[in-house]
């Protein structure tokens, strides 16, 4: 057998064909798995073993699950019919798990993967920095894992160690180490995955967002750099096809899916035969086809299973069938190894997450792109204890809903479900801003969730607030979007100075607020938002939460749903 360096060598060759920069732009990771490295240096084994074990038929099939921050339980699942809002239970990991067992039997030759968010999102996952979900996605028997924008949560080392601990394969070709040692600039996983399946060689090659700095407290990605998709796709798409051989090639991307279908436009990804996609929880029924390939993303919270499977004829894809499952717990009865399980990860911490801290008379959703019932109860929260003329928060998409149940006036808001709204637990934070500066932020925020070139918007929606309303046309161009503001019901004065309060990203620099620079006065409260929604909820309970018009946009609906434009897609 050869020795790996050996490997190592003839892979540095090849790469030197297609010009694949060595090694600031190439290296493969000295953190990579023995696993890794052999699935990328160690191959003639492979070739050997699959010349002579006959697929069992031409068929194979992909199991698709993505963004599921941790969400263990069976819950509350918002659906858009009839334009209304339907409520069912869907997801759980004991769900899941009988879903996929009766799959994986029905399609013997297949491959599941999982599109990145796994540890994060969850009171259990938190307050575990993401170690107690190892053994449940090891119990899946994962064959491939992506790091999404908030496997960073818990900081590089600790996403090292919980994606290390998985005993899935993972790629990604555009993290890097930003670092002061010999591993400055190289691959901190490597960047693509290859199988032998059903009679073809099959390559996968995985980006994340490069904007996760941005977007995120610029704390957690300490140590990590990123780059664009585009950067090097087109050479792994090349080296795959001419020097490795593989017929089929999948782009796997944890990008957002007005990204994902920018990447399908672009003449780089070209020769892929598919992009599958993560990040906006978007629930793509048919697969978007772009100018170079096709684009599916697979919706979130392990409610949703997407299911793609491919007919292979001399090594391509001859047809394909895609459709995406509702995780129904009627449907696929838990699997009681795998609760078992999930009750052991949550035993340590269900004494505490378990406490009524309040109640609801509304639902709480976060699924609307503009404005949300969960958004306002938070920064109403925040006006409430405060009293600022703003208060501000990010724009999340994460967090299943929470509905009232059927014959019943109101819902219990547990800390379990405060977890799920807030998964990192901040303090709150005070400053002041002119009015100059808030249209500045705002019009920079509406870029950031509608920019017309679609490597620009951030997975995330427009941001939401207290005390103000704001009026605009997403449809208009950069910096001419926001029509007119209102603050506490008086048009916004350009000069006058606003107290405003919001979270404190880790990392920002002291007079940073929220994106907001150059803040006034800044002074960090020592006060946490769970504290904060805690108080209010003692107070103030039961809650109604609903969409009030803090933000309207004069081209889009109130109930807008996507950021994606020009597409036949729709979020139902």
């Amino acid at each position: 057998m050869k020795n790996k360096n050996a490997d190592r060598r003839s892979f540095l060759k090849n790469a030197a064909v297609l010009g694949i920069g060595i090694p600031s732009a190439m290296s493969i990771s000295n953190s990579a798995s023995a696993g890794e490295n052999k699935s990328i240096h160690s191959l003639d084994k492979n070739i050997a073993k699959h010349a002579v074990d006959a697929p069992l038929s031409n068929e194979f099939s992909i199991f698709i699950t993505t963004d599921l921050h941790a969400q263990i339980h069976t819950h509350d699942e918002f659906f858009w019919e009839a334009d209304k809002a339907v409520y069912k239970k869907r997801g759980g990991l004991g769900v899941l798990k009988t879903m996929i067992d009766s799959l994986r039997a029905k399609y013997p030759q297949n491959i599941l993967f999982d599109g990145g968010d796994y540890f994060h999102g969850h009171g259990v996952a938190s307050l575990s920095e993401g170690e107690a979900l190892i053994p449940l996605m090891n119990a899946f028997n994962y064959d491939l894992i992506l790091p999404g924008n908030w496997e960073v949560v818990y900081k590089k080392k600790k996403m090292l160690y919980d994606m290390g601990h998985a005993t899935a394969a993972k790629i990604c070709a555009n993290m890097w180490h930003k670092t002061n040692d010999a591993d400055n600039g190289l691959l901190i996983y490597p960047p693509y995955w290859i199988k032998y399946i059903a009679g073809a060689k099959v390559g996968f090659i995985g980006y994340t967002d490069h904007l996760v700095p941005k977007r995120q407290s610029p704390a957690y990605s300490e140590g990590i750099g990123f780059t664009h998709a585009t950067d090097n796709v087109a050479k792994y798409i090349q080296y795959l096809k001419e020097i490795e051989g593989c017929g089929i090639i999948f782009v796997v991307t944890h990008m957002g899916l007005a990204q994902q279908v920018g990447l399908a436009n672009d003449p780089r990804v070209e020769g892929a035969d598919f992009i599958l996609g993560a990040d906006t929880h978007e629930r793509v029924r048919v697969p978007i086809q772009g100018k170079f390939t096709k684009v599916v993303e697979c919706g979130a919270f392990g409610s949703f299973l997407g299911r793609l499977t491919i007919k292979v004829k001399d090594g391509k894809i001859a047809t394909y069938e895609y459709e995406l499952m509702d995780v129904d717990p009627i449907l696929y009865p838990a699997d009681k190894n795998t609760l078992a399980l999930v009750e052991q990860a949550a035993a340590p911490y269900q004494n505490e997450i378990s406490k009524v801290i309040g109640y609801s008379s509304t639902p709480l959703v976060r699924y609307f792109v503009l404005e949300t019932p969960m958004d306002n109860l938070i920064t109403d929260a925040v006006m409430w204890k405060f009293k600022p003329d703003i208060a501000l928060s990010n724009g999340f998409r994460f967090c299943q809903p929470l509905a009232v149940p059927e014959n019943k006036n109101q819902v219990a808001i547990t800390n379990e479900f405060l977890w799920n709204m807030l998964p990192v637990d901040s303090t709150a934070k005070t400053g002041e801003v002119t009015g100059m500066q808030i249209l500045d932020w705002l019009e920079k925020e509406l870029e950031n969730a509608f920019a017309t070139d679609p490597s620009k918007r951030f997975g995330g929606w427009f941001v939401r607030f207290a005390g103000m309303e704001v009026n605009c046309t997403i449809g208009k161009p950069k910096g001419q979007r926001v029509n007119w503001v209102k603050i506490k019901g008086q048009a916004l004065d350009q000069n006058k100075l606003y107290r405003i309060v919001a979270c404190e990203r880790e990392g920002d620099p002291d007079d940073t607020l929220c994106r907001i620079e150059k803040v006034k006065n800044p002074v960090a409260t020592l006060i946490t938002l769970h504290q904060v929604i805690t108080d209010y909820l003692k107070t103030n309970s039961p809650v109604a939460p609903k969409l009030e018009g803090r933000t309207i946009a004069t081209d889009q609906s109130p109930n807008l749903l996507t950021q994606l434009q020009g597409t036949t897609y729709e979020f139902r």
